[in-house]
C-alpha cells in the first residue's frame, strides 16, 4: 500500500469524510499513518469547501493504538543501519524521536483547533492513541459494538496524541486519572456513561445518522461555528473576564458577517 493510502479522504458535498486505512491491522498507527494523518488534517483545515470533518477507520475499527510491530520494525532498521553502514548518518537519537513523535502528534492539535467542527465516527475498536485522537475531536459517536481501553499505563507508557490535556479537560481531574491508570476496557454503554463518548447508535445506523450530523453542521454560518469553537478553546484557560472579552469580540464580528450577507442577498433591504 502506498504511504498516501494510508488516509482517504471522501467528500460529501461539504462534508470530508478523513479514513484511517489500514484495516488490516486494526488502523494502528505505523510510520506512514503517523506522518500521513497530520498531513490530511491540515489540508481539510484549510480547505474552505470542507464545512466539517468526520474522522473514522476502515472496517471494523476506528484506530486500536500505536502499531508496536512495525513501529519497532522501524527502529530495528536504524540501528541496523547504523551498525553496518558506519559511513552513513547515525541512527536517531531520543531528542530526534521526540522530535518525530511531536510532528505526528499534531494530528491530534489540528482537529482540535481547525475552524471546523469534528466528528469522530467510531465504528469499532478504539484505544490508546486512537482513544485520544477521538478525544481531539467536538463530538464522538461510537457504533454500539466499539470498545474503548486507554492501554498505555498497563504497557508501562504515560501516554500521546495529547490524550493528557485533553480528558483532563473533557472529563475532568478525577476521571482522567481513572482512564489512564486503572485502564479498563469499555463497551460503549460504558464509555458514554463515564464520559468518553457523546452517543451510541445501532452499527448498521452510525455512518448514516453521523453524516446527517455532519451535514447539519455544515450547514451552519462556517464564520459562526469558526468563531464559537475559537471561544470554547479558549475558555479552556482564560478566566471568566478574558472570555467575555473574547465572546463580545466573537459576537460582533458573527453579527457583521451576517449583516454582510444580508447585504449581498438582498441590496437595500439591510440598512
Amino acid at each position: 500500500m502506498a504511504e498516501t493510502d494510508v488516509v482517504t479522504v471522501e467528500r460529501d458535498g461539504g462534508v470530508a469524510i478523513v479514513t484511517m486505512n489500514r484495516p488490516e491491522r486494526m488502523n494502528a498507527l505505523n510510520p506512514a499513518l503517523m506522518r500521513r494523518l497530520p498531513e490530511v488534517l491540515g489540508e481539510m483545515a484549510t480547505d474552505d469547501s470542507v464545512r466539517c470533518v468526520v474522522l473514522t477507520g476502515a472496517g471494523k475499527a476506528f484506530c486500536a493504538g500505536g502499531d508496536t510491530r512495525d513501529i519497532g520494525k522501524a527502529a530495528d532498521a536504524m540501528v541496523e543501519q547504523a551498525r553496518t553502514a558506519p559511513d552513513t548518518p547515525p541512527a536517531r537519537t531520543s531528542e530526534d524521536r521526540i522530535a518525530w513523535l511531536r510532528r505526528c502528534s499534531e494530528a491530534s492539535r489540528i482537529l482540535h483547533e481547525m475552524p471546523k467542527p469534528a466528528i469522530a465516527m467510531i465504528n469499532g475498536a478504539c484505544a490508546g492513541a486512537g482513544l485520544n485522537l477521538a478525544a481531539a475531536c467536538d463530538i464522538r459517536i461510537a457504533a454500539q459494538s466499539a470498545v474503548f481501553r486507554m492501554v498505555f499505563s498497563t504497557m508501562g507508557l504515560p501516554g500521546d496524541y495529547g490524550g493528557a490535556w485533553l480528558w483532563t479537560r473533557i472529563l475532568g481531574t478525577a476521571r482522567a486519572r481513572q482512564l489512564f491508570f486503572i485502564d479498563e476496557k469499555r463497551d460503549s454503554a460504558a464509555a458514554l456513561d463515564f464520559g468518553l463518548i457523546d452517543g451510541v447508535l445501532p452499527d448498521e445506523g452510525l455512518r448514516g445518522e453521523v453524516l446527517a450530523l455532519a451535514h447539519r453542521l455544515a450547514g451552519m454560518p462556517g464564520d459562526g461555528l469558526a468563531l464559537t469553537k475559537e471561544v470554547l478553546n479558549a475558555a479552556l484557560d482564560e478566566d471568566l473576564a478574558a472570555s467575555l472579552d473574547r465572546e463580545s469580540r466573537a459576537m460582533i464580528e458573527a453579527r457583521d458577517v451576517l449583516v454582510d450577507l444580508r447585504r449581498k442577498e438582498k441590496p437595500g433591504e439591510v440598512s
